[in-house]
């Protein structure tokens, strides 16, 4: 008993860390009212050499010169990754002109089952605009170090495995530094004005 509760606290504690960095985050970037951009966050983002759906190479150098929307899933999701990349095609649609003054980016975080091809095909159903990245674990592991994405292999009592992984899009602005979240399950008008914004700074 008093073991199993001791992993509960710890685990509990660990939780709670976690919500606290994703907090701390949140209110160094942005603003109260969660629309201005504010001074990039150093320690978030990086370098970075991964594949898109055609097997090509894609670093960070790529990504510069434009803002981008970067977000960290894997195509087994069962809700938060579709529910964001339409969420990511109507801000597009919204932005209409305006939207391609930015890069879209579909990270994976299980690049076991996430190949070029099966990355490729899954975005297509959404816009051909984002661009779907993937990687060797390896690769993959340190952009997810980089990026300070929270990204965790769950075993499933039927030996298959999920992935619980960070919801929010990652704001980075031309020079690719990190300046805030759109939030998983935010209102549509405040994440196309908080683009908006990030748009200007390009």
């Amino acid at each position: 008993m008093k073991t199993s509760r001791i992993i509960r606290y710890t685990a509990w504690a660990a939780v709670a860390a976690l919500a606290f960095a994703v907090a701390a985050v949140s209110l160094i970037s942005w603003r109260s009212d969660s629309t201005i951009p504010m001074a990039p966050v150093a320690n978030i983002g990086g370098p970075f050499t991964l594949v898109n759906g055609e097997g090509k190479t894609v670093t960070q150098e790529d990504l510069k010169g434009k803002p981008s929307l970067m977000f960290f899933g894997f195509t087994y999701c069962p809700d938060v990754c579709p529910t964001t990349l339409f969420e990511m095609q109507g801000w597009i649609e919204e932005l209409g002109a305006e939207a391609d003054k930015l890069n879209y980016v579909f990270v994976s975080v299980d690049p076991e089952r996430d190949t070029p091809e099966v990355m490729s095909d899954y975005v297509s159903a959404f816009d051909s605009r984002i661009t779907p990245l993937t990687g060797t674990p390896e690769e993959i592991a340190e952009v997810v170090k980089s990026y300070r994405v929270y990204a965790r292999r769950v075993e499933l009592d039927d030996g298959d495995y999920t992935m619980d992984h960070t919801a929010g899009v990652y704001m980075m602005n031309p020079a690719q530094e990190f300046l805030g979240t759109i939030s998983y399950g935010e209102p549509h008008d405040a994440a196309v004005e908080k683009i908006r914004k990030l748009i200007e700074q390009g």
